[in-house]
């Protein structure tokens, strides 16, 4: 893998992730954010990971399936990067590039603590598919949506009902407290980028809460882009 290779058109747009333990919300807010900034008129492309793309998607249903379990930790943690390679290169940058924000559910930090907390597999290897794959396409802004892991686990159970755990719903509490400990850990080494949120208050405030941080962090690029597409509407 070469990378994705970096575009001559300029980064016009703001792109925004969305991370955290499972059960956080980040679907619900992330759709929520849109609409309030669309409402500002703002153009805005949601995705999410793994998937977002025809062909991350298709990977996607491997990986998550627990297909790719038996295969090792090196080559499930190859399928991921596949997967952000088309999604990157083929939505991200172009929707960026046109000015957008773009909002995407999970992104390389749930790289960093669900594959970063497997046993065995080695942190330099994943630090080498980051680079490959998130060239021209690294975060202006990560909200992280925390939550206790016996939250996190009651919430993805009662989301479930009698649908089969995925490949990492199925994971012991350790696992999953872990990852959340990864995601705090990554936020307090990256705070310029990162916001922790806490996601277990009513859902109007966790969205206030959002909106704040981000018109706080990305205020001015987000009135230029209103600006730009109240001018190519006139």
């Amino acid at each position: 893998m070469t990378g994705a290779q970096p575009s001559d058109a300029p980064r016009r747009g703001c792109f925004i992730t969305f991370e955290g333990p499972d059960g956080g919300g980040k679907t619900t807010q992330i759709a929520r954010l849109a609409a309030r900034l669309e409402a500002r008129g703002i153009p805005v492309v949601t995705t999410r990971e793994p998937g977002g793309s025809p062909g991350a998607d298709a990977i996607r249903q491997i990986v998550l399936s627990g297909a790719a379990e038996g295969l090792g930790v090196e080559t499930e943690a190859l399928l991921f990067a596949a997967a952000r390679y088309d999604h990157v290169r083929t939505v991200i940058l172009p929707a960026l590039q046109k000015g957008a924000v773009v909002l995407c559910d999970r992104f390389l930090d749930s790289t960093r603590a669900y594959q970063g907390s497997v046993p065995g597999l080695d942190r330099a290897f994943l630090e080498e598919l980051e680079a490959a794959t998130t060239v021209d396409a690294r975060p202006d802004l990560t909200i992280i949506l925390d939550l206790p892991t016996d939250i996190s686990l009651r919430r993805l159970a009662e989301r479930r009902k009698s649908d089969a755990a995925d490949r990492f719903e199925k994971d012991g509490i350790e696992l999953h407290q872990a990852r959340r400990q990864t995601f705090l850990d990554i936020a307090a080494r990256e705070p310029n980028r990162c916001a922790v949120i806490e996601a277990t208050g009513p859902l109007d405030e966790v969205s206030d809460r959002i909106e704040r941080v981000v018109i706080d962090r990305c205020g001015d690029v987000l009135s230029r882009l209103a600006r730009s597409r109240a001018g190519a509407t006139a």
